[in-house]
């Protein structure tokens, strides 16, 4: 038995040497494209719905989102990506934002969004429900109005005389007013403020429908599209901009974490689950894009530093050891290196 032994030994040290060598150098790319190939022959046999039942694939995604969505990792980098971000496009002056987005799709999508009268309609109807906007549309009015008289005044105080009648004017709409604002002419000014609310919907409506809106939006859009991209530093700080990506951020983190998230998500499942599941699983690759050729190459793009680290501490040989161990000195083939 300890000539048994001792054959096992060899033969486990000559086992470790060739799983190593079969992962150094240009042999590595040669075990890489035969593994691949010979996994995707596998997956080509294998359907998608025998081996993942729709509840696993509920509850997997499920998880993505729980622990991802909400890792330190994504919650320490949101920040550091957006400071990231604004410096290189504050000092990016290479490329036009007409370089980075083609102007086709911008303008497919305007046209879609104004487009979109079945929305607009129903934006617009819940506004006149809440006082609140009837009242800061009023003011927005008066505002306007009080330019508009302002504007008109300045010119007709270089006429003689008209500066006092235009001075008795305005005494007497402000004291109009402050007996408005306290008595029944005050509820009758906020239903019309309503009512002006209302026409003023219309007028957005018929604008929306009728006025070349789509084409001034794309008037805006081509006079930015030829600046650089540092320009739009012009829009927004910094800190405005990490402010708003790390509140985004806070909006998605405590969306996933309510029970209709997921309903959402697990109707999407099911969705997939529906279209997929009488896929192989190699069948799937060319539904997401990907070959052979492109899982071999990110294989190889990590793979071979990852090994060649782990070789040189030895980590690499002693876990390849510690797997075979076990059976070159199991007692059944100790017996049979044994003659028994």
């Amino acid at each position: 038995m300890t000539q048994a032994r001792q054959i096992a030994e060899r033969l486990l040290d000559a086992q470790v040497d060739f799983l190593l060598a079969e992962v150094t150098g240009d042999r590595f790319a040669e075990v890489i494209a035969r593994d691949v190939a010979a996994v995707l022959a596998v997956g080509d046999t294998i359907v998608f719905g025998d081996v993942v039942s729709l509840e696993q694939g509920e509850q997997t995604v499920a998880t993505v989102f729980d622990r991802i969505g909400g890792s330190p990792v994504i919650a320490d980098t949101v920040g550091i990506f957006s400071d990231a971000i604004y410096d290189h496009i504050a000092s990016n002056t290479e490329y036009t934002l007409g370089d980075v987005v083609d102007r086709e799709p911008v303008e497919a999508l305007l046209e879609k969004i104004f487009g979109m009268h079945q929305a607009q309609e129903r934006i617009l109807d819940r506004l006149t429900e809440s006082p609140l906007v009837a009242t800061v549309a009023a003011r927005f009015v008066d505002k306007l109005i009080g330019d508009f008289m302002q504007a008109n005044r300045e010119r007709a105080e270089k006429i003689p005389g008209v500066s006092s009648l235009m001075s008795l004017g305005q005494s007497a709409a402000n004291r109009a007013k402050k007996v408005a604002d306290s008595t029944f002419v005050g509820d009758l000014a906020g239903k019309g403020a309503l009512f002006a609310l209302k026409r003023t919907n219309n007028a957005i409506r018929d604008m929306l429908r009728d006025a070349p809106v789509h084409s001034a939006a794309m008037e805006f859009w081509d006079l930015h599209a030829d600046e650089p991209v540092a320009g739009l530093r012009e829009y927004l700080t910094q800190k405005d901009l990490n402010e708003l990506v790390q509140i985004c951020y806070e909006i998605a983190v405590t969306t996933r974490e309510k029970e209709y998230f997921g309903m959402l998500v697990r109707e999407c499942v099911e969705v997939f689950y529906a279209r997929y599941s009488k896929h192989t699983l190699s069948a799937m690759l060319p539904e997401l894009g990907l070959t052979a050729d492109d899982i071999g190459a990110e294989i190889l793009r990590y793979g071979p530093a990852v090994i060649e680290s782990a070789k040189r501490n030895g980590v690499l040989a002693g876990l390849i050891r510690e797997r075979l161990e076990p059976f070159f000195f199991s007692e059944q083939v100790l017996g049979i290196l044994g003659g028994e």
